[in-house]
């Protein structure tokens, strides 16, 4: 964690507005490192988004203790980000698992019912949860249109759900401008990054096969105006070059 703090300067030279910080690991969101992060981003005039952990995670397991687990950890999640000022909060769908060519649509009422109870608890913490649209081949439940469009279908009015859309996961997809055109008004953050349109390799952007400048066109033809943020494994600094130039 300290050694992740230490690029802030450099970030903030470059003009960064917004630094997603990624609660897993050994850059969990817990005891001295929530003090660590308080201290560092004090006085700087940027804001705050946390990604919630994702390893080994499964809002959406039909074994009720493994869910009730998952549900927990976020919720320590987003009381951390709570503390430390985050204005916003990441996470991903449920997962299919092995059960469910015997128990069809388990997980969907699964991560159903989860979502209902991470959206109550961010409303009563006034956090913005923002849910990420997954990638293939990963058993997301929800990562292609048609996903999505049953969700915001069974929902109704009885969920705000906002979107961190994820511009890689969505080319994988081959759905990068419909799901823009599906859901821009539930877009409220954006993580970009670039791959072979095969594999989530979070590659650097113009690394890859997305087209970016359609990309751009797609969001500002919707009105976008929230964080875009470089998602890259790989010549970070180049690609946030690469996106301000593009975003001009």
């Amino acid at each position: 964690m300290r050694k992740a703090l230490e690029v802030l300067p450099r970030a903030l030279d470059a003009g960064v507005e917004v630094i997603e910080l990624v609660d897993e690991a050994l850059h969990s969101l817990r005891g001295r490192k929530i003090d660590m992060v308080i201290k560092a981003f004090s006085g700087l005039d940027v804001s705050i988004s946390v990604h919630a952990p994702f390893v080994d995670m499964n809002i959406g397991s039909p074994y009720e203790p493994m869910r009730r687990f998952c549900i927990l950890r976020h919720f320590k999640s987003m009381e951390a980000a709570k503390r430390i000022g985050a204005t916003s909060w990441v996470f991903h769908p449920g997962l299919r698992t092995g059960i469910t060519h015997h128990y069809p649509g388990v997980e969907w009422r699964s991560t159903m019912r989860s979502l209902r109870e991470l959206y109550g608890r961010a409303e009563e913490l006034g956090l913005e949860a923002l849910l990420e649209n997954g990638p293939e081949p990963f058993p997301f439940v929800l990562k292609k249109v048609e996903d999505f469009e049953r969700l915001f279908s069974e929902v109704g009015g009885d969920i705000d759900i906002k979107l961190a859309f994820d511009i890689g996961h969505a080319h994988i997809c081959g759905q990068v401008g419909e799901f823009i055109r599906s859901f821009g008004p539930h877009i409220r953050y954006v993580h970009a990054h670039d791959n072979d349109g095969k594999s989530d390799l979070h590659l650097g952007i113009g690394k890859g096969t997305v087209d970016w400048p359609s990309v751009v066109e797609e969001l500002k033809s919707i009105g976008y105006g929230g964080p875009v943020v470089v998602e890259s494994v790989e010549d970070v600094w180049g690609s946030l070059a690469k996106l301000k130039e593009l975003l001009a």
